[in-house]
């Protein structure tokens, strides 16, 4: 007894420890920082804040673009901070700037470099042509003061404030005098076929002095700027308040010469706490309303499911069983139903390695979705933790190559298959594999184009010798536990010979029920999708993992429903082809996923150029394949346990 006791407190202790390790993996720089004035500091209270900028991205092009590749003015002693896969994958660059901020020290109209652009000069036209670019398709800047965005806020529609969590370098003019994107806010950006660069900005420090509580020194609470066009005469005689615009024309046929300007001023602020510092930036985002909208439109979905479910299960079933097992068999032979095809209900599938390797691959995609979204609504996954999100799938996934292998090699030993080998490496290789040779091909784009997002070489070995190192002999593992078990025991036998299928009416014939199978899983989840693409394209911050959750709780329900219903009408027809039916049914939620991707694409988004819409398809048609194998395993796995439990309780002679 003792020893049970010792052996559960060991594991309680190893378990509080390896979690509150995950909790330091997980959580890196989100403890919070003290600044004290100058002459105050110490080790725990520093006096000067870093200005951090990270890539420029913009709604209009797919390709980000780093900090540095833009002729904006450049810190001499550039540092940057140790990123993790999760920021290298999503193509986030940080590095320090020149712009230096001390605590509580306001800074009015400090110049922080010029920038000459001379006429004739081949490499200051090219320049020059550049930052006319990022201001055509409105790049955005995003800096980072204390892990926080600095944000941008700005009046919208019925007196809301919208603080937008990057900034534009400039706006155009066209030639027809249309203002475009953030040049609609000043009526002094009226010049034809001319850009403004926003060349100053006001930064505004918000900051809690710390009086009366625990910690020494004052916390940061907020952080946000105003971005401003202003022409300079010289670096030396200077005026932040001028009101003539920085003005570069679309037409580089005379010298420009634009100076950086910036001023800062600290506010205290102690009814803002440090641990909801990030409110008023999510106030600002697509409403929650919407949302409960979204769960309300899924929940009556699944209610109506359920009940045909509970109807069928109930009182058609019940029924149906209760006939099966009293009548004889002279009558029975008469009869009509999913009993009539208990001797081929279980009969192999066709391409049963490929089914098999889909559904072990889904299993792997699915408990990997599941332990990442559960970690996010606990907040391990929060914005503030930059690229923890994709960081924490990738790991998952290599780690969870075992499940895979096991549940492959168990349905493969079902299916009476006997290429193991093949199974094994087809598991560990084929599904992985077009997603990696998608995405390197995605990648060989970015790297033609410059962008940030391109990965580097090393991230790529890095990337591989994961899967090959670690994914792959999980893999191996999973399967020779998985071919070590008996195959799974099916309730009735087979017969020799193949029973003949009746002729089907249209509705129970495969391809309308496998496309009336992804409708009610689709409509469970495209308000939510609506929100998730906008986080991936239009670059809006995402939080609401406790809505994804529940979302993704109802797909599973609906998906297992939807299935389980179409899979009873189907034997009731006597049609036993199940198997690869049941994959289908719930998998082509994918297809309809792909359908509103490319609808997305032509009405919300205003992607140009070739490399951009390549790169959105292609990114798309990953997360559409990884969308069919996780539905797809959940639809089959509900239609298995379906016709097992319903063929093990009927009485077959």
């Amino acid at each position: 007894m003792k020893r049970r006791i010792h052996f559960g407190l060991v594991l309680v202790s190893w378990l509080v420890s390896y979690f509150s390790s995950c909790a330091a993996f997980y959580l890196p720089g989100l403890a919070p920082v003290s600044f004290c004035e100058n002459g105050k500091g110490t080790e725990d209270c520093q006096t000067r804040i870093t200005l951090f900028v990270n890539r420029l991205d913009s709604v209009e092009s797919v390709l980000p673009y780093e900090y540095d590749v833009f002729d904006f003015c450049k810190d001499a002693k550039e540092m940057r901070p140790s990123e993790n896969l999760g920021q290298v994958l999503f193509g986030e660059r940080i590095e320090s700037s020149p712009y230096e901020v001390n605590f509580k020290q306001d800074v009015a109209c400090q110049v922080v470099c010029t920038k000459n652009y001379k006429k004739g000069n081949q490499e200051d036209a090219t320049k020059l042509d550049f930052l006319k670019m990022g201001m055509q398709l409105n790049y955005q800047h995003h800096w980072i003061i204390d892990n926080m965005p600095v944000t941008w806020c700005y009046d919208v529609e019925d007196g809301q404030k919208y603080c937008n969590p990057g900034f534009p370098i400039g706006c155009l003019v066209t030639a027809d005098g249309r203002a475009k994107d953030a040049c609609v806010i000043n009526s002094l950006f009226n010049k034809k076929n001319t850009f403004y660069v926003f060349n100053h900005v006001d930064i505004k420090i918000t900051y809690h002095s710390g009086v009366g509580e625990e910690w020494t020194g004052a916390r940061l609470v907020a952080a946000t700027l105003e971005p401003k066009s202003i022409k300079q005469k010289d670096d030396k005689t200077l005026n932040c308040e001028g009101s003539d615009p920085m003005e570069v024309p679309g037409t580089f046929d005379s010298d420009v010469s634009i100076v950086y300007t910036y001023s800062v001023t600290f506010e205290e602020n102690n009814s803002i706490k440090w641990a909801s510092r990030w409110d008023y930036i999510l106030v600002s985002m697509p409403h929650t309303n919407i949302q409960w909208f979204s769960i309300m439109n899924s929940l009556v979905i699944v209610l109506f499911l359920s009940g045909m479910v509970a109807m069928i299960m109930l009182r058609t079933l019940h029924k149906d069983i209760a006939r099966y097992n009293q009548v004889d068999q002279e009558d029975a032979q008469e009869e009509s139903g999913w009993k009539q095809v208990h001797g081929d209900v279980f009969r192999p599938p066709r391409k049963g390695m490929l089914l098999s390797v889909f559904l072990g691959q889904g299993t792997q995609i699915f408990i990997m979705t599941f332990i990442t979204l559960f970690l996010a609504c606990l907040g391990f996954l929060s914005p503030a933790n930059r690229g923890a999100l994709m960081t924490c799938s990738v790991v998952l996934w290599v780690l969870l190559g075992t499940p895979a292998g096991y549940v492959s090699a168990r349905l493969y030993k079902t299916f009476g298959g006997e290429k193991w080998k093949t199974n094994v490496l087809l598991t560990a290789l084929l599904c992985p594999g077009i997603v990696f040779a998608d995405f390197f091909l995605m990648n060989l784009i970015l790297w033609v184009e410059g962008s940030s997002a391109a990965i580097p070489f090393g991230t790529l070995v890095a990337i591989l010798a994961l899967w090959f190192g670690i994914s792959v002999p999980l893999t191996f593992v999973g399967a020779y536990f998985g071919f070590k078990k008996a195959a799974i025991e099916q309730p009735v036998r087979t017969n020799q010979i193949p029973r003949q299928i009746p002729e089907q009416s249209f509705f129970t014939k495969p391809i309308p029920g496998i496309v009336m199978g992804g409708i009610l899983p689709f409509g469970c989840i495209f308000i939510q999708l609506f929100f998730i693409l906008n986080s991936i394209w239009s670059h809006q911050m995402y939080y609401m993992f406790g809505f994804l959750f529940l979302v993704f709780i109802i797909l599973l329900i609906t998906c297992s429903e939807a299935t389980i219903l179409l899979c009873y009408f189907h034997l009731c027809a006597e049609d036993y082809h199940w198997w690869w039916r049941s994959f289908l049914t719930s998998g082509f939620t994918a297809v309809y996923l792909f359908v509103y991707a490319v609808h997305y694409f032509f009405s919300k988004l205003q992607i140009v150029g070739a490399a951009s819409t390549i790169l959105y398809f292609g990114y798309t048609m990953i997360m559409v394949l990884i969308f069919f194998l996780f539905t797809g395993t959940i639809g089959f796995f509900a239609c298995f346990w379906f016709v097992n439990k319903i063929y093990s309780v009927v009485k077959v002679d």
